[in-house]
């Protein structure tokens, strides 16, 4: 059976949504209405669809974990040694049209945030600045799913022009939506950030696992240094630093930070607890055994020679240790909690936004050197007397590491990305552009929209 997974994800949202808001949260009558955009009455409401929207986010196939490891093992920190099947496909590029991946969980988000992005505010009841900062909220988030969509499923780096569609209602007219350009989507990104930054109060920002205003600005300074627009770049990195609201863990706390919630360096992470995590399915349960021995999955390895690209001293090292007898290289310092993974996942850290702001001054005439060693001297690492573009993208890899950064880096850089096959042998080296680079449209969509375009190569 054919079927519209843009068109089914919203009518299963809406369902989604009537059964997660209390009757205190709705009128009796309104609880049972099939209309849920005319059973949003107040403010609280809003904050319901919110939730739900993060908690797609944390799913395993979105940011829970997928996402993040998908691009580590296309990358030169990671590979799939098959351990338990997973990510084997991913690492050596085989995937095809059948291969889920994450365009189901952002497009289901996304119909939760065009409810509330699209709510008339004065017909609530309630605090309506507060909702003015959810609908801000909102907006981010669907500028990080379509940035998501955008770096998974456009041409940008397959030798093509086609993004992906724009959806920006919940219910909307056209329920079979064309592509749209890289470029249109990337402007619909810029211009979702700055309307958010524009609405909302960092007042209301007192829970790092929801958005916050200045979420708004670190995401635009990462799409910006994806795309090289580095004057926005520039702006946006400095908005973040301008807050005095964050800053970089120094070298005796990095390592512990990782076992703890809502550092000084965090923006925004993905909740999870002994009572809330997706225990095998998480991102830790993938990077390693639970004990030192072959007893769980372990699946997404360390290259060998990751361990060569840091200084001795530098306390990132302690994130790397060995399993399995002292021979398999693993990320065993971020998100720690193997068991269950219950560590939360920083998604947006202050380090980051330093390094996109010290790459981006390398390009349009600034101090880069000034910015890059703020991160080397809270690392015990030793600091640089000059700075180049490698020396951005290695000091990115060094401290974004197992986060998922790496590939895109690669991408934006337009370098070629080795197919790593079980015991880390190269299978085929592919150059930039390729149409591997850029993941099929799924199969059921492609059945079901006459009007989408697959990608070359699917």
């Amino acid at each position: 059976m054919k079927t519209n997974k843009i068109l089914v994800l919203s009518f299963a949202v809406m369902a989604m949504v009537m059964t997660s808001c209390s009757t205190e949260d709705l009128e009796p009558t309104l609880a049972q209405s099939k209309d849920v955009e005319g059973s949003i009455t107040k403010v609280d409401n809003l904050y319901s669809v919110l939730k739900g929207a993060h908690n797609v986010l944390t799913d395993e196939e979105y940011y829970g974990r997928d996402i993040i490891a998908n691009n580590e093992v296309r990358s030169d920190n990671c590979f799939a040694n098959g351990s338990s099947g997973r990510f084997t496909t991913n690492a050596q590029f085989t995937y095809n049209s059948n291969t889920g991946y994450i365009w189901d969980d952002v497009y289901e988000m996304m119909a939760n945030l065009n409810i509330i992005i699209n709510t008339d505010l004065s017909t609530l009841e309630g605090d309506l600045d507060y909702g003015a900062h959810i609908q801000g909220q909102a907006l981010i988030l669907r500028a990080l799913g379509n940035y998501d969509l955008l770096r998974s499923y456009g041409q940008q780096h397959a030798g093509g022009t086609l993004g992906v569609p724009i959806v920006t209602t919940f219910k909307g007219e056209d329920l079979f939506p064309s592509r749209s350009s890289v470029e249109d989507v990337k402007q619909a990104i810029y211009t979702d950030l700055e309307t958010a930054f524009g609405m909302m109060d960092s007042s209301y920002d007192t829970d790092k696992t929801l958005v916050s205003k200045y979420v708004a600005k670190a995401l635009e300074s990462r799409v910006a240094v994806y795309f090289g627009d580095w004057p926005r770049a520039v702006t946006a990195s400095e908005a973040v630093i301008g807050s005095g609201l964050y800053s970089v863990i120094d070298a005796g706390s990095y390592v512990s930070s990782w076992s703890g919630d809502g550092g000084s360096n965090v923006l925004f992470e993905l909740a999870f607890s002994a009572t809330d995590n997706l225990s095998s399915n998480s991102l830790a349960y993938i990077y390693r055994y639970p004990e030192d021995e072959p007893g769980g999955y372990g699946d997404v390895q360390v290259m060998d020679d990751v361990v060569d690209i840091y200084d001795a001293g530098d306390v990132r090292l302690d994130i790397l240790g060995y399993q399995d007898g002292g021979t398999v290289l693993r990320n065993m310092g971020k998100y720690p909690e193997t068991p269950n993974g219950t560590d939360n996942i920083p998604l947006f850290r202050y380090e980051e936004v330093i390094l996109n702001y010290a790459e981006a001054l390398l390009e349009t005439g600034g101090d880069a050197l000034t910015e890059i060693n703020k991160i080397t001297s809270n690392r015990n690492a030793a600091p640089y007397a000059s700075v180049t573009k490698e020396d951005i993208l290695n000091e990115r890899r060094k401290e974004l590491i197992f986060e998922g950064f790496r590939f895109d880096d690669l991408m934006r850089t337009g370098q070629s990305v080795d197919a790593v096959g079980l015991t880390q042998n190269v299978i085929q080296t592919l150059t930039y552009p390729n149409n591997l680079f850029a993941w099929p449209i799924p199969l059921a969509e492609m059945n079901a929209n006459s009007n989408m375009v697959q990608n070359e190569g699917y």
